[in-house]
């Protein structure tokens, strides 16, 4: 099956063209993908896509990629008392904090709506959250300097 001049294809929200194929097999009019090229995205870009609209972060998959952790790894230290959201927001001013202080022009703005919703919250436990965050994370960011 010659793909040069086809058009692109969309699956989960990402376009695919012959061009991202690496490997298929073809039979008939089915065409296997067993190898996809995953487009290279900045994890910043990333982790500020994923910030709601109120200000929080979700405790979801591609939370824990962009951190570089599975969901697992992500959601066992979590301390009991705390919502998901919560801690899902202090991981990621934990993060910027700790790892992109060099874009930190570009993140304050974020960081403090983030800052603004957990304090709202009135979270229980969050110096054991950004306790726990930086151990998680291998941060030593301050719970002050987060703003919460």
């Amino acid at each position: 099956m010659n793909c040069n001049n086809c058009d692109p294809l969309t699956f989960n929200n990402t376009v695919i063209t012959s061009e991202d194929l690496m490997s298929s097999e073809s039979s008939g009019d089915t065409v296997e993908v067993t190898e996809l090229k995953q487009p290279r995205r900045d994890s910043f870009l990333q982790l500020v896509s994923l910030q709601k609209a109120s200000g929080c972060w979700l405790l979801e998959p591609h939370l824990a990629a962009v951190l570089g952790k599975t969901s697992e790894e992500v959601e066992s230290p979590k301390p009991a008392a705390v919502k998901e959201e919560v801690w899902a927001t202090i991981l990621a001013l934990i993060w910027l904090h700790g790892l992109k202080l060099d874009v930190q022009d570009e993140w304050q703005l974020l960081a403090m709506k983030a800052a603004s919703w957990i304090r709202a919250q009135k979270a229980p436990c969050v110096t054991e959250c950004v306790e726990a965050g930086n151990a998680l994370l291998g941060c030593e960011v301050q719970k002050d300097s987060l703003g919460i």
